[in-house]
Formats: C-alpha cells, structure tokens, sequence
C-alpha cells in the first residue's frame, strides 16, 4: 500500500530517484534525462562516432536499468556507476573491433583572434596530444578522458575507475610523463624546422 505524506503526495515522491527506479521502471527515465548528455558526451569522445556512441550510450543505459537493483549507495555520486558501466562498454566495444580511433579534432578552439596559420597549428597541437591519449594504456586513457574532456575532479575520476583518488592521480602523473616523452621529439624538430 502506498502511503501519504501530510501535503498528501505519496511517500515514492520523496524517495531518492535511483531508489525509486530499483522499482519502479518508469522512474528510470528521470535517470535518464538526467544523465544521457554527459555519458553520450564520454562514449562520443571515446568511439569518435555519433551512431556508434549512441548504441553503446543505449547499452549503457539498458545495463543500468537491468542492474539497477543490485545498486548500492556508497557516497559517489550516481553518475560515477554510470560512468563505470560506460567505460566497461567502451571497453568491451573495442575488445570485440580490435582497433582504436583517434581522439583527434575533439575540441573546437576557433577564435577569432587567431592568425589563421597559429589556429592550424593550434589544432594540429591538439590533434597530436589526443592522438598521443589513444595510444596509452587504457587505465591511463580513460583517467586523461574523464579529468581533461570531462573535467571530473581527482575523487570522481577515481570513483569512476574503481580507484582511490590517489591511484587516479598516479594514473594522470604517468599519463602526463608518457606524454611529454612521446611529444617532447615532435616539439624538437617543430623547433629545428622553424629557425
């Protein structure tokens, strides 16, 4: 039996959502609404393909829906299972291709301020970098994803990994030296062909 609070709205409505979509299927939408932008952006980012991110966005979701009962609060945000089910969607999407696609041209910096030539150059940058980010090993690649394309806090890159804040940062940290190391060369003879 449904019961009533004193404004007489029934005691469902104050329940957290996600405890209410555990069940009540239709209150999975709100779940939804609330969350499908950002995790398509995260998958979109990933796979480089916007039919592609929408099906494994779908997954996700029906992942979430399927599961959604074995759910247990443990002071994240909702947003980080999520994310979670994403990655292992990713994951398991290139498992079964066998290749990878660039990470290229995925922000647009156009300014009007530019020389045209500095902004070619600018995305030729950024082109090389996000290149550099599909080659690390995944941990590493999904850690620079989500702190740098979702601008997700240390905690929240962790939570979203399985990792404490600390493995995720260390995870940055030797993304960030990988890095530097790879494109350190390109930097050099950029500088040799230039003077």
């Amino acid at each position: 039996m449904n019961t009533a609070n004193t404004a007489g709205i029934p005691d469902a409505f104050w329940q957290d959502p996600v405890e209410r979509a555990k069940s009540d299927p239709a209150a999975f939408g709100q779940l939804y609404d609330r969350y499908a932008g950002q995790i398509y952006r995260f998958v979109r980012a990933r796979v480089r393909d916007d039919g592609l991110a929408e099906d494994i966005t779908a997954e996700v979701f029906l992942s979430a829906l399927r599961h959604i009962k074995g759910y247990q609060d443990q002071g994240r945000p909702f947003s980080c299972w999520l994310y979670r089910i994403a990655v292992n969607a990713v994951a398991s999407h290139y498992r079964s291709q066998r290749s990878s696609l660039p990470l290229d041209e995925h922000l647009d910096l156009v300014s009007p301020l530019l020389d045209p030539l500095d902004e070619v150059v600018g995305r030729e940058r950024i082109r090389a970098v996000w290149q550099a980010v599909d080659r690390l090993p995944a941990q590493q690649r999904a850690a620079m994803i989500l702190k740098f394309s979702e601008d997700m806090t240390m905690e929240e890159v962790g939570a979203v990994l399985g990792k404490s804040r600390a493995a995720a940062k260390l995870l940055i940290y030797r993304a960030m030296q990988r890095l530097r190391r790879e494109l350190a060369p390109s930097a050099v003879a950029e500088l040799a062909l230039a003077s």
